[in-house]
């Protein structure tokens, strides 16, 4: 990334090549730096540092510092996050978590395919049931996964443990869909669920990394890339991103569903409502 930098100072305008040295000059400070910062410490407008993020082939500052980020070292702090220090003060802690989180939740714009989205919405609409499998924390955003979608009425149940997936893929037929979701998506226990999934028929929608043994194997891959090292650290910007996928699963169904979706939703809420009366009057 700094070398894509470099190369294109000489096709950048006068006030274009000023953001070009400060992201040269600081690359971590400018990457957690707001726009109005950036802009006063290059002696530029605010809009040129966006025509310069443009000029690079991003959409925005926001897109561009994702792909800054990812592209230089961090030395961080194991199992918090990848760019936070031990001398950070709680200030900084927040500015980083949050600003990341903003700009790999923006950026995973570039890596979600339109006709996935839709053949995996497909083939949940039609599905006689949806079983979501996850470990740790997937198994987590699994679980979120069951409680937006039994609400459809759907027939659908969330498994986090490996022995339960195994035994519970080996039932499956091609009536059903299987949604495995996994940051790192080389699982050895969560691969040979899918597998047995599929060989009893079930299309297998994958939320995982696009280059990973996971999405090889699926039917559907809704890509979730992040930059985070899970073998050194606890996915945080991962976790946020596959919730993301699920909600965009879960209104593209209610919206595909129509008055079927807000029916069930009603019954839901109602049943609920009723619930509560009832404990009250005891």
């Amino acid at each position: 990334m700094l070398s894509k930098i470099s190369e294109s100072l000489s096709g950048l305008s006068g006030a274009e090549r000023k953001v070009a040295e400060s992201a040269l000059a600081e690359p971590k400070w400018f990457v957690h730096a707001a726009v109005a910062e950036i802009a006063e410490k290059a002696s530029v407008s605010q809009p040129t540092v966006i025509r310069f993020c443009r000029s690079l082939g991003y959409k925005g500052l926001p897109e561009f510092k994702l792909a800054l980020s990812a592209s230089i070292g961090h030395e961080g702090m194991p199992y918090v996050h990848e760019e936070l220090n031990a001398d950070d003060d709680m200030g900084v802690v927040v500015e980083k978590v949050l600003s990341n989180a903003a700009a790999s939740i923006l950026g995973e714009r570039r890596f979600l395919k339109e006709d996935e989205l839709e053949n995996a919405i497909a083939k949940l609409m039609h599905a006689r049931r949806v079983e979501f499998y996850g470990v740790g924390n997937s198994g987590i955003v699994a679980q979120d996964a069951q409680h937006k979608f039994f609400r459809f009425g759907i027939s659908t149940v969330a498994y986090v443990d490996p022995h339960t997936q195994l035994m519970a893929a080996s039932v499956l037929s091609n009536q059903d869909v299987l949604v495995a979701i996994s940051n790192t998506g080389s699982s050895i226990e969560l691969l040979d669920a899918a597998s047995i999934a599929k060989e009893n028929g079930a299309s297998v929608i994958a939320v995982t990394r696009a280059d990973s043994p996971l999405a090889q194997l699926a039917d559907c891959v809704l890509s979730v890339a992040t930059q985070e090292n899970a073998e050194l650290y606890t996915p945080m910007v991962s976790r946020l991103l596959q919730l993301a996928v699920i909600d965009i699963l879960a209104i593209g169904l209610a919206l595909r569903l129509g008055d079927e979706a807000s029916l069930q939703l009603q019954k839901s809420k109602k049943s609920i409502h009723n619930k509560h009366i009832g404990f009250n009057k005891d």
